[in-house]
């Protein structure tokens, strides 16, 4: 079976990411899909296993292998355990079902330390883009706002949220350029100054369910092997 076909043929979850699933979407943004395919248990009894992933078959389309995903959204990973949230889906299965039904054993106190890792990481490139350009890439300082109130909200309520909601014209004036990067900037640092505050009292578990997430996907794997 090509890689194509299992998005094609045994996708359990499809969803829209990005601009439009956050609320901050202009005429020009692209229609960003992601999905989780189960690639049925037989392929793994051969020596070459099925992909973890695959791109395609439409254009910005991303998509995981069940187990895959899981062990991502196990470690907190940003953009997994938000494709879990989106707003706008696409298709669902009884599979996709129940994997949303678990998503708040997928969040714990570990969201702090993924997500302060991914923002670190994506200011850093925007301190260079200001060094050595004088300005930021404005529409990846949108994001990176967006994520931040995201994760502090997250610590603060204990459920993911990532629509922009009422914050959406002061970000998409960021993405115009129409605030300065040190404007941007000292907002970034009052957003990561709340999220430590967040976390010393956030309602979130320190670990994630990991037994309640493999009881899912063992026992999704058996059914795919009946």
């Amino acid at each position: 079976m090509d890689d194509l076909a299992l998005v094609r043929d045994h996708t359990v979850y499809r969803c829209v990411m990005g601009s439009r699933a956050f609320g901050l979407a202009t005429e020009a943004s692209d229609t960003d899909l992601r999905g989780v395919y189960l690639a049925p248990t037989p392929l793994f009894w051969r020596f070459e296993k099925p992909p973890t992933h695959v791109e395609g078959p439409r254009e910005e389309q991303f998509s995981w292998e069940l187990e895959r995903f899981c062990e991502l959204a196990l470690r907190a990973n940003p953009n997994i355990l938000e494709c879990l949230h989106s707003p706008l889906v696409e298709e669902v299965t009884p599979v996709g079902e129940e994997l949303l039904s678990l998503r708040g054993a997928f969040l714990s106190r570990r969201a702090h330390t993924s997500f302060s890792r991914y923002a670190a990481s994506q200011r850093g490139k925007l301190v260079a883009d200001v060094r050595v350009h004088g300005a930021p890439r404005w529409k990846h300082a949108m994001h990176l706002l967006r994520l931040l109130l995201s994760c502090r909200d997250l610590l603060r309520t204990g459920r993911l949220t990532i629509d922009a909601g009422p914050h959406r014209d002061r970000l998409l004036a960021v993405r115009r350029g129409e605030l300065t990067w040190e404007e941007t900037d000292a907002w970034m640092a009052r957003l990561q100054q709340e999220t430590e505050t967040a976390l010393a009292s956030t309602v979130l578990p320190e670990e994630p369910d990991h037994a309640r997430v493999q009881d899912f996907l063992v026992r999704t794997r058996r059914a795919s092997a009946a």
